[in-house]
């Protein structure tokens, strides 16, 4: 890209580390934000800035949130007896989306994958032991994405909570194989979630 001045390099360097874009989409990008407005341009600079500084992780669930504990761990109207596990802060969001589950999360921030190395040490597992044992939990749905990894993680975890009594449900398969929560619609996440199964 010698072509193009170094701000406008730089720019399309950095909008091709986001993921999904490729160069020639960051280019597109790049060139769309730098025909804004001043004011539109600096809003956006200063939305991803406020959400670097201000956003963190939840102490109780792992939730993103800007407030410890999160909106959702500190909702005194929901199910406290329930704990549906996820992957990421963005399976949260889907399942918000249905309107049809009232308990609490628990965010792993990633998923049981011995080919790239992660093992259960690696994702938000022990606060999940120590917050069902310190806690009074009937059920814990394991909502991990339906692929190979998801699906190591469920029984891995359902193996260890197994012997607590508490019962173990998995959300049910509505939900394609390969396939994430975030690009899931509603109604298959709602059949999915009345679908669960236990393990």
């Amino acid at each position: 890209m010698k072509y193009y001045a170094k701000p406008l390099t730089n720019l399309i360097n950095q909008l091709s580390k986001l993921p999904g874009i490729g160069g020639k989409t960051a280019q597109r990008l790049a060139f769309h934000i730098l025909s804004m407005d001043e004011k539109d341009a600096i809003a956006i600079a200063d939305a991803i800035v406020e959400g670097k500084r201000f956003m963190k992780y939840c102490s109780v669930c792992g939730n993103l949130t800007d407030q410890d504990p999160c909106s959702i761990c500190s909702d005194a109207t929901r199910d406290r007896k329930v704990v549906c596990v996820v992957e990421s802060a963005k399976d949260v969001a889907a399942m918000e989306r249905i309107r049809e589950y009232n308990g609490l999360y628990h965010v792993l921030h990633g998923a049981i994958s011995p080919m790239e190395g992660i093992g259960p040490e690696d994702i938000n597992l022990k606060s999940l032991i120590v917050r069902l044992r310190e806690n009074d939990i009937d059920e814990v749905i394991l909502a991990t994405n339906p692929n190979i990894e998801g699906e190591a993680t469920a029984m891995y975890i359902a193996r260890l909570i197994k012997p607590s009594g508490i019962k173990t449900t998995r959300i049910a398969h509505g939900i394609p194989v390969g396939g994430d929560l975030e690009y899931t619609d509603e109604i298959t996440l709602t059949k999915a979630i009345e679908g669960r199964r236990e393990l």
